[in-house]
């Protein structure tokens, strides 16, 4: 009658429950809320990535220079294979991807040297015209709507000039800089055209070489996303070349008609500008308009900044779906985010690489995830 029931015995349905919990697996895991778990799924896998993120781009930054060199060779190769290809159903492929080569060089080198001929002979009447220039935008300045103080240009060039003599010896370890990036750029042009004679001889053998080097079921999976990959970086290469010599020659013709002096090296520079999509062109045209300002008063630069909008239309409006919209499917918003973030990770760089980069991404993820034909 005087039977202790201390302990677990005077409850015996609330033990009977916890042993229960205690057997059924997870039962822990049911006190934290599902949407909580699922949270934390997320961020611990997504911490993963941005780690493996930063140490790639770690990575990369170091190996910038082959990267580039690289790069610029599939640029080369995704140019000149067409000829190449037609070259070589007549004459041996060796001999075709020389003188493929050889026409290229005597392109560039022509192009070049025509600019810098130009501005060889245009220097000392543009000289004249910068200085009557500088004079002109000084009285403009000094008129209505602006009103500035007289003397107010020739005082900025007087504190330029002042600068330039504080600050030399920076400006000459600045330029001695800029010399060993111009000798890091040799040296990577110079590979990237080692890298494309390969690639434009037996990348096709290259490239069945590196596919036996994976396992036999993935192989043909590999080799669609490799060809979509090599189709989208191909036909944006030759795009947004096609669409950079078409802005140039509309500049050229505009500027030529304006009597804008410089117009050759501002083609040029309007065309190397255009391969960086949607801020290049407006960059390169805010120079002409700079140089036309100065050379053929204000009234020729507004007519310059309004080619800036003309140009900007036809480029985002006419050539940019008409040319590279069979081989770039992507928004322009992801475009537009793909050039800044390209741009703040690498710089100017970066802006360029970018949208290749993002679009054959694109079409090798959704060949992957595309069914098996």
């Amino acid at each position: 009658m005087g039977v202790n029931r201390a302990g677990p015995d005077r409850h015996p349905r609330a033990a009977a429950r916890r042993a229960r919990l205690r057997a059924r697996p997870g039962a822990s895991e049911e006190r934290v809320p599902l949407g909580l778990r699922t949270a934390a799924g997320y961020a611990w896998r997504l911490l993963v990535l941005g780690v493996a993120a930063y140490l790639s781009v770690s990575v990369l930054t170091h190996l910038q220079l082959p990267l580039v060199a690289v790069f610029l060779a599939l640029v080369i190769t995704s140019v000149l294979r067409p000829f190449v290809d037609l070259l070589a159903q007549s004459v041996p492929r060796p001999l075709a991807v020389l003188f493929a080569f050889l026409c290229a060089v005597v392109l560039v080198g022509g192009v070049l040297t025509l600019v810098g001929t130009t501005v060889a002979d245009e220097w000392n009447r543009l000289g004249a015209e910068l200085r009557g220039g500088v004079t002109r935008i000084e009285h403009w300045l000094t008129g209505a709507p602006f009103h500035l103080r007289p003397g107010t240009v020739t005082g900025l060039r007087s504190k330029i000039g002042e600068f330039v003599s504080a600050h030399r010896s920076t400006l000459l370890n600045t330029a001695l800089s800029g010399a060993s990036t111009v000798v890091e750029l040799l040296t990577g042009l110079a590979l990237a055209m080692f890298c494309s004679v390969f690639f434009l001889h037996s990348g096709d053998r290259m490239w069945c070489w590196a596919q036996r080097q994976l396992p036999a079921r993935v192989r043909p999976v590999w080799d669609r996303a490799g060809l979509a990959a090599w189709r989208t970086f191909a036909g944006y290469t030759r795009g947004i070349l096609i669409v950079a010599a078409t802005n140039a020659a509309l500049v050229g013709i505009a500027l030529a008609v304006l009597r804008v002096p410089l117009v050759l090296p501002l083609m040029v520079l309007e065309f190397v500008a255009a391969l960086i999509p949607l801020v290049g062109s407006p960059i390169a045209l805010a120079i002409a308009s700079l140089v036309a300002l100065a050379a053929r008063g204000p009234l020729i630069a507004l007519l310059v900044l309004a080619l800036i909008v003309v140009i900007g239309q036809l480029e985002g409006h006419l050539l940019h779906p008409l040319v590279l919209g069979w081989s770039v499917r992507i928004h322009p918003v992801a475009v537009a985010l793909s050039v800044i973030g390209g741009a703040v990770l690498a710089g100017v760089l970066g802006a360029v690489v970018a949208v290749p980069v993002v679009s054959v991404a694109w079409a090798v993820l959704g060949e992957l995830r595309g069914p098996e034909p």
